[in-house]
Parts: structure tokens; sequence; C-alpha cells
């Protein structure tokens, strides 16, 4: 049996369908994204009977419900989405939704004299020779004859005979074919999820997220536009507070109900060290709660997929849409949300920056919410959820498969009863001796700026409250949440003057330190004994040059607190690979003495 059949239907017969609901449109989870222009094309290819490519449908499996019988599934639309909102806003005069939420028409003008389709502008409104907008023409009831004869008196370019063919020939748009992709119902769910992102991947990038977020969205019996637009409002509130107002004013029924009242808080909360996506909220929800890793996992459970049995039962669509919902209710709880963000700041997390894998910090609320869940101690909560992202984060733990990751970590913290045990058989694996003294310090042997291993250096820093190189009053974390910048201990363009013109050389990780720019200006392009010297001297003489340091207590303090060996005052060029190797073991020693006391 072949996996699709191909036919062809109408425009008009299209969004009739759409209109009964006979083909369900998920609810567009991100805004309309084609440009005014697009659609103008669209229509001047529907115009022309030129092929604008094939739709896509989907019939969801059929259902066991639970007296037996079989509920049919409703057929999804799952590519071609931006096309038919295309047409509903051209033909129909539909509003679509900006990416801030509000509204706006589609006005695409047309021109009878030169058969010419051009979106909307003020000087076509003004221009009697343009139809301003199309979907007046397309309304029933639309007096052709007398609109025919107004015109004609307006432009005598035409007559009314041939000014008639053309607008028969407009109006046949809503008979134009269109090509339509049925998949078989029997397709397997991954199967169809695959098909999902490749036809979509010339667009915009999608994922097993988008198609469940279609799923979720086109679910009406248990509430799926509900969890849907709570999860997306959710995510564009914490990066966007203004949309608030656009939500309030385009989408009045949901502002009215309780999930609204649940996440409106978020628009006064100011954070940038997590601001999840809707794929983080949806993953992150869909795998505390149902205790599974894969995305797709979630879309056959969805569709009602017993696992054992290989049926589709309705009370597993329905149990699913229950948990799911929870688990977003929980996702977006102000008080969870912000605790967790606390347990990130108590980390020395102050920035989204110090942590670049997205995926450990979302199994880190994974892990929050699952021991939430389960009732364990609050500062139990707090250590091991801190632990975690920090030995997720040391062996770069959910960069390769981080479904299959997730599902792993996700099934074994819910089986131990103390889920300690857990975390103390992956670090006696991943974190022992042999780690410390060779693992991480080669890792350290980079130039990668963004490199995970000084961003945890940094967090070690922020942790234990250190001052900046050469500082006494600025600390690291002023530093980074003023946007201040890493500099060179040996300057770079004195290595580069002393025979180490290649980046890789000059800019290893270890030769950088958190230091305030008037600090750097001042040390030059100096080797480091000569303005250690000069250090030295300004604390024999307690005269300030560089820096704030007169006492010697507090320079030798500040280089502990910055990794910095104290040969580094005997230090030139000749010294610059003793100088990288002695430092990386200092970072080591105080990622390490971090990490234990997390």
């Amino acid at each position: 049996m072949s996996n699709y059949q191909v036919n062809n239907t109408t425009v008009n017969a299209l969004l009739s369908w759409i209109e009964e609901d006979v083909i369900a449109i998920p609810e567009i989870q991100r805004p309309f994204v084609w440009k005014s222009s697009k659609v103008r094309d669209l229509l001047d290819s529907l115009y022309n009977d030129y092929p604008v490519g094939y739709i896509i449908t989907w019939q969801n499996p059929d259902a066991r419900l639970k007296d037996e019988t079989i509920s049919q599934g409703k057929k999804i639309l799952i590519d071609g989405q931006q096309r038919v909102t295309a047409l509903m806003a051209a033909i129909s005069g539909k509003e679509v939704i900006t990416k801030e939420y509000s509204k706006r028409k589609i006005n695409i003008a047309f021109n009878p004299l030169d058969e010419k389709f051009e979106v909307q502008n003020p000087a076509i409104r003004k221009d009697k020779r343009w139809i301003p907008d199309i979907s007046t023409v397309f309304q029933q009831g639309f007096d052709t004859f007398g609109f025919i004869q107004n015109y004609c008196e307006q432009n005598s370019g035409i007559t009314m005979n041939q000014l008639n063919d053309i607008l028969q020939k407009l109006i046949s748009i809503r008979h134009s074919s269109i090509g339509v992709i049925e998949l078989s119902h029997t397709l397997d769910i991954e199967v169809v999820t695959e098909i999902f992102i490749r036809i979509n991947s010339a667009g915009v990038n999608l994922s097993q997220a988008d198609f469940a977020m279609s799923k979720i969205s086109v679910n009406d019996l248990y509430e799926g536009p509900l969890i849907r637009k709570t999860v997306d409002y959710f995510c564009h509130l914490i990066k966007s507070p203004a949309v608030f107002e656009n939500i309030i004013k385009n989408d009045q029924e949901f502002s009215q109900t309780e999930e609204f009242s649940k996440i409106k808080w978020v628009k006064d909360y100011n954070t940038n060290i997590y601001e999840p996506s809707y794929s983080d909220l949806l993953r992150v929800a869909f795998t505390f709660k149902f205790l599974r890793g894969k995305i797709s996992s979630l879309v056959s459970l969805l569709s009602g997929r017993d696992f054992e049995s290989r049926e589709y039962r309705e009370d597993i669509i329905e149990d699913s849409f229950r948990n799911l919902h929870d688990g977003v209710l929980k996702f977006t709880n102000e008080t969870n949300f912000k605790r967790f963000i606390m347990i990130l700041k108590s980390a020395g997390i102050v920035n989204a920056k110090l942590v670049r894998s997205q995926n450990a910090l979302n199994f880190a609320y994974t892990l929050f919410l699952l021991l939430r869940e389960k009732n364990v101690n609050n500062s139990t909560i707090n250590k091991l959820v801190r632990r975690w992202l920090v030995a997720s984060i040391l062996t770069e733990r959910y960069s390769g498969s981080p479904e299959s990751m997730f599902d792993f970590d996700i099934k074994r913290f819910d089986a131990h009863e103390d889920p300690m045990d857990y975390l103390k058989s992956v670090e006696a694996g991943e974190l022992s001796e042999a780690y410390w003294k060779n693992i991480l310090p080669g890792n350290l042997n980079t130039s990668v700026t963004s490199s995970p291993y000084f961003n945890l250096y940094v967090m070690s820093q922020i942790f234990d409250k250190d001052y900046a190189f050469l500082s006494k009053s600025i600390t690291v974390q002023q530093l980074i949440e003023e946007q201040g910048d890493v500099h060179h201990v040996f300057p770079k363009k004195y290595l580069q003057k002393n025979g180490y013109g290649n980046r890789r050389d000059y800019n290893q990780i270890a030769n950088y330190a958190y230091t305030e720019q008037v600090v750097n200006l001042a040390v030059k392009a100096q080797a480091p004994k000569v303005y250690l010297e000069k250090i030295e001297e300004q604390v024999r003489k307690r005269e300030i040059d560089i820096g704030e340091i007169t006492n010697l207590d507090d320079l030798i303090e500040n280089f502990k607190m910055n990794c910095i060996p104290v040969s580094l005052f005997e230090m030139d060029a000749n010294n610059y690979q003793e100088f990288l190797e002695e430092r990386r073991t200092l970072i080591v020693e105080k990622i390490r003495t971090y990490y234990q006391k997390l």
C-alpha cells in the first residue's frame, strides 16, 4: 500500500474544508512569516494558472474509545499552512497575527488595465485604476455590474466587456487547482514526524517539537489550543514583555482564562539567564511528567499510542493531554520558575552566556520539577540540581544525543529512592581522579573563548565572590553584569612581538582573566614581570599606578582568586608555555573545589 495519495482540489473547496473543520489547520504556533509581497506573488501565480505546489494532509490514527467503538481521526494540514493563511487573508479578508501578536490585514490590490497585483499602499488607494483590496471582489453579494459601470466611467482605457472578462478571471482564482498529498493514516507517527520536518526544512527550521505543537493545537476536545497558547505566550512574554497588551487586546478569550492569570507574572520578571523557547518548555514538561526523553514519543501519546499493544486508544489521548497540561503549568508556575533561577544564580550563573548548553539547563529544570513532584526536601533539591547541572557541563553530557540521555537520566532519577545515589554513581564513573588530572586540563588547552570549561571557571569565581585581576573593589560578577570583557595576562601585542603570532597561542583561555579596562590599558604591551614590578613598587610606596592593590597580602590573595601562579612575577615570553601549564592546573583545582562546595 502506498504511503500517500495525490489528488487535486480547488482553492474554494480547500477554504471551505477548513471553515467547516473537515481539515484541521493548527493554530499558528508562530506568527505569519510571509512578507506581503509573497502573498501578492501567490495570487499572481493562481491568476495566471501557474502551479503553486502541494499541500500535505495527514489523518490522525483511528482511536479506540472506552466502549470499544472506533473514533475516526481528523485530517490535519501538516504542510501548506502559510499558503492557506495567505489565501484566507487575501481572498477572505481575514487578519493575520504579527510577531508582536498584533493583528493586521494583508490587502492585495489589482490593476485590471495591466492585470497586475500589488501590495496596497497609499498611492494605490488614491489611484482610480486599482482595486485597492481584492477581497471585496470575492465577497458574497459583490455588485459586479455596478462596479464595472463605475470603473469604466473613471478609466477610459478599457471596455465594459473587457473588464467583465478580467473580473471573471480574477474571481475564478477560487476555482484554481491545488494539489493535495494525503499521507496514509496507517503511517507510523515517527515517519509522519520526519516527513513534517523534512518538507518544512526549506522554510523556517522546524523540529519534532513543531509537529507536537501542531498535534496539540488541533485537539479542541482536550483543550489543546489552551495548552498551546499557554506555552507560546509564556515563551514570548519572557523575552518580549511588550506583547502582553497585544495578547489582551487580540486574544480576549484566552486572556480571561485561569492559564493566562497563571503566566502573566512573567511580563514583570527580568531574567536573561534562562529564556526557554516553546521547544524547551515542551521538552521539560514532557520529560518530567512522562519520564520519557524523546519528543516523538509525545506525538505518539497525543495520538493515543499504546506502546505495548501498538494500538491507539482514546483514554491514552485524554490522559496524555491532561498530564501535558499539568506539566506546562508546573513549568510556568511562578514559584517553581523563580526558585530554579535562584538555584542557577547560587551556582554562579548570572548571565546566559555562561551556560551555552540549553539542554543542560533544560534537564536541570526537568530534574528540579521531578524532585518537587516527589516531595524531596528543599535543601537536597538545591544541592542536587546545582551539582547535576555543573557535572553535566563538565562532561558535556547533553551535547551528543540529548534526547537519549534525557530519557536515560530521568528514568534513573525516578527509580532511585534517594536521587543523590544516582548523582554519586555518575560522579564516580565520569568525574574520577583521572578526569581532574588528565581530561579537564586537556580540555582547558583551547583558544575557544566560549569554552564551557572557561565558563565554569568564571562561575567558580562568581560563586566565591572573587575580585577581578589586580582589583580589590570590582568583582568578576560586576564586570560580567556590565558586559565587561576578558583580557590577556600575557598581553596579546607583547606575545605577537615575541614569536606568538598565532591566535591559538596568544588567545589560550588559560591566558585570559576578567580585568578592568583601565587596568588593561595601564598594563599595555609589557611582559608580566615588567608590569608586576611596577605593582610591587606601588605596594612598597603605597602609590597607585596599575589597578588598586597597595598591600602584598591583597596582591597574593588576588592572584589566588584569579588562579595566577606567583611565578608570574619573574615571567616573560620565554616562560609563556610554563605559565599556561601552571595556570591550567590552578584553574582545575578551583573548579574542583567549587564543585565540591555546591
